[in-house]
């Protein structure tokens, strides 16, 4: 019997120990993070040096209140964080994970546009799919309907534009007219809005969970940031999946030069080794706010000096070991293994992603585009036939969380070409016995 409960009443083998790319159950059986949990162990597990510093600081205190204190750690890991960000960028907010940040975000944003009286700016334009967390705030600008319905009643949803998924609308994700198709969209809902009422336009650079690792068409990103600043709209750059290396560039953005007004970071920001994020802003935007009386906002773990320790420590594994480097070697390798079992599996009809941010969609028909029936369940099934093989991968459903299955392979940064194989083999024999239990459904080799 347990007492605890998350998400549904499947049980799960008790976690023994994680070493490097490999966990361990108490009966002893090893698995491959071929997801580094959920998008989160960028640097691997039990990293001696992030654990040695984390020693160190429980050494010194485990915690001091922002408001009593400021600390040597959240101090140092600031400077840090915003050595690596975009010019301008050089004040850092801290919370305790993805959801907070956008949060802050949301609020910074708001206060910003009050501080300069601007007070009728409040709208916060996103995309459909997309997920931005899981709070009422987060969930307003999450596109994912089997996330958000459930409490539409509670929340005060946000203006939707359609994500730039390329793929499934039969464009050319190569030419710039493609993604500046998608771009206009995002003009014409400003103009929709009324451009005095709209504050901000939130998006993931590559998608994650919502999109399966969608990349943004050519000439996208250019074009959404040539529109925010057509109408003074503020760009916020969701990071939280993309931050701290998982696309081969520290941030997401960084590979079509797009400068973010604000940034939220999370998961591989302290990698799994504590509850971490943040907000990083200019000054132009946090100057106004504090000389106002100060930003509204705040919890009571910003800052943790233990969790600071541990993020100040991973971006430096990040840096000594050259992992955005390997993200984007390994990354090619590993987008061209599944490119292969995409040539030997018929129900795989698209490979995407960049970096080692990756994944496969399921599909009936890859001429038509057509989803794997929803009563399949495919995407928590193929999981779970991986799983029981010893590889953890992650999935989502890509349109609205209603259907088309697709399985992100996002193992940590640390991969090497053996992993890569593992991970393939392994792969390869699950899309083979999950295809055999779909009655009708023939591989092509």
């Amino acid at each position: 019997m347990s007492h605890l409960f998350y998400q549904g009443r499947g049980r799960k083998p008790v976690l023994d120990q994680a070493r490097g790319v490999y966990m361990w159950d108490t009966d002893g059986k090893r698995y491959l993070d071929g997801s580094s949990g959920a998008m989160v162990c960028n640097i691997g597990h039990s990293n001696e040096n992030v654990l040695d510093a984390m020693r160190a600081q429980m050494e010194r205190s485990t915690f001091g209140y922002r408001l009593h204190f400021e600390t040597e750690a959240s101090e140092k890991l600031a400077a840090k964080t915003a050595e690596k960000m975009p010019d301008g960028l050089t004040k850092v907010f801290f919370v305790s994970g993805g959801s907070e940040a956008v949060e802050s975000a949301m609020k910074l944003a708001r206060q910003y546009a009050l501080a300069v009286g601007q007070s009728e700016r409040w709208k916060v334009i996103s995309r459909s799919p997309s997920y931005h967390g899981c709070t009422l705030g987060a969930l307003a600008v999450t596109g994912y309907s089997t996330l958000t319905t459930p409490f539409a009643p509670m929340m005060r949803e946000m203006p939707k534009v359609p994500a730039p998924r390329a793929y499934l609308d039969g464009l050319d994700p190569d030419d710039p007219a493609t993604g500046h198709h998608y771009a206009e969209m995002l003009a014409r809902q400003i103009e929709a809005e009324g451009p005095e009422s709209v504050l901000a336009f939130i998006l993931e650079p590559v998608g994650g969970a919502s999109t399966g690792a969608l990349v943004p068409p050519a000439g996208y990103m250019e074009r959404v940031r040539e529109i925010c600043d057509e109408y003074s709209v503020l760009l916020i750059m969701d990071e939280v999946m993309t931050g701290a290396g998982r696309t081969g560039a520290f941030l997401g953005c960084e590979h079509w030069n797009t400068r973010p007004d604000i940034v939220v970071m999370s998961k591989g920001f302290a990698a799994g080794y504590a509850p971490l994020g943040g907000m990083v802003a200019p000054e132009w935007i946090v100057d106004p706010v504090l000389d106002k009386g100060g930003f509204a906002h705040g919890f009571t773990y910003a800052g943790n000096p233990l969790a600071c320790a541990a993020g100040h420590a991973v971006l430096e594994e990040i840096d000594s070991q050259g992992l955005v480097a390997n993200a984007a070697t390994m990354g090619d390798k590993l987008k061209a293994r599944l490119q292969a079992l995409m040539q030997r599996h018929e129900i795989i009809g698209d490979v995407r992603g960049k970096g080692l941010l990756l994944a496969f969609e399921f599909m009936s028909d890859r001429t038509t585009k057509a989803p794997l029936p929803r009563s399949w369940n495919a995407h928590d099934r193929f999981v779970q036939i991986a799983y029981d093989k010893g590889l953890i991968v992650y999935s989502r459903r890509t349109r609205d969380g209603l259907e088309g299955d697709h399985i992100l392979v996002c193992p940590p940064l640390i991969v090497n070409d053996t992993h890569l194989d593992e991970i393939t083999e392994v792969l390869d024999q699950s899309l083979t016995q999950f295809t055999a239990e779909i009655p009708g459904l023939r591989e092509s080799a």
